[in-house]
């Protein structure tokens, strides 16, 4: 996936956070959440023993003693490299790569949410960050992987994620199109609050056929639709799309990652036995299944996963 060449960013929507960053916005959060889940994030991991990966298991109150949080200082250190950003360095560097898919996926929902169900989208906030991070949800360690919190609809990302998770402890591909299919799926979850359906994950957490795994398999499909139109939807200046190319190789390095990402992947991966019972993300066939449902025909109903067989 090449972003075209020339012309800056909209960085209005991404900042550099950690600790202290987002975090004012909890108390109001845990009076009135969305639907019980003011403490539970949507996280590629959540649900599964960090302990299998080899990682830290979560602790976040370790960076608040110096340990791993972002300071303040790191902060404007991400917010400087934000601004800075523009869409030719999007092709090569992580951050502005992840900031242009942000504006991308505006583009994109800006367009096809009206056009498909008459309903206004409204862009979540997108905070990038390293070691811990203050959410609407609570506290968050990056060992759970990208994420996002339906109590403050913000997006959180820790680039490191994409090499040290993804790529060293998961086979995942070293692809810039990975990466951006994972901040579209993490949109996905904001559409789903938007629609009300995010909900269900808590009210049936685990299974192989669960409201968990439903709206992890449904945000995955959304991520396909995004990239379905992602090179054919022009800016908001009428100028050409963000997006110029999508090739056969994009959309196997994006299945690849999906498949790395299925629960009982991340099981054998752990030294695990495959159970079943105990996914809340859905398998790497699941995950591969629904993002090509999306990307293949580019339809909101089609990613209906709660009407679905699975």
């Amino acid at each position: 996936m090449t972003f075209r060449q020339g012309g800056r960013l909209d960085t209005s929507g991404v900042s550099g956070g950690g600790r202290g960053g987002r975090g004012g916005r909890r108390g109001m959060a845990v009076g009135g959440g969305v639907g019980g889940l003011v403490v539970v994030v949507i996280a590629l991991f959540l649900g599964v023993d960090p302990g299998q990966l080899g990682l830290d298991g979560g602790d976040t109150d370790r960076g608040a003693t110096g340990g791993r949080a972002q300071t303040s200082d790191s902060a404007q250190q991400f917010q400087a490299h934000i601004d800075q950003c523009d869409l030719q360095q999007a092709n090569t560097d992580t951050i502005c790569r992840v900031v242009a898919t942000t504006e991308s996926l505006e583009d994109v929902w800006n367009t096809q949410l009206p056009d498909q169900i008459g309903m206004r989208w409204v862009q979540p906030h997108t905070t990038i960050f390293t070691g811990a991070v203050d959410t609407g949800c609570g506290g968050a360690s990056s060992d759970i992987g990208p994420f996002y919190c339906p109590a403050d609809e913000n997006v959180y990302i820790d680039p490191a994620f994409f090499d040290r998770v993804l790529v060293r402890q998961l086979g995942g591909p070293p692809s810039g199109a990975a990466q951006m299919y994972v901040v579209a799926h993490e949109f996905g979850h904001h559409l789903q609050t938007m629609l009300g359906d995010i909900r269900r994950s808590q009210q049936d957490p685990q299974g192989p056929s669960s409201g968990a795994v439903r709206v992890e398999l449904q945000a995955d499909c959304y991520a396909g639709l995004w990239a379905h139109y992602a090179t054919s939807t022009p800016a908001p200046d009428g100028g050409p799309p963000l997006l110029e190319s999508l090739t056969g190789s994009d959309v196997d390095a994006i299945i690849r990652t999906a498949e790395a990402i299925g629960d009982d992947h991340i099981q054998r991966t752990g030294g695990a036995r495959v159970d079943p019972g105990s996914w809340t993300h859905g398998s790497s066939e699941m995950r591969r299944q629904w993002f090509l449902t999306g990307y293949e025909q580019g339809s909101m109903q089609a990613c209906d996963t709660f009407r679905a067989q699975l």
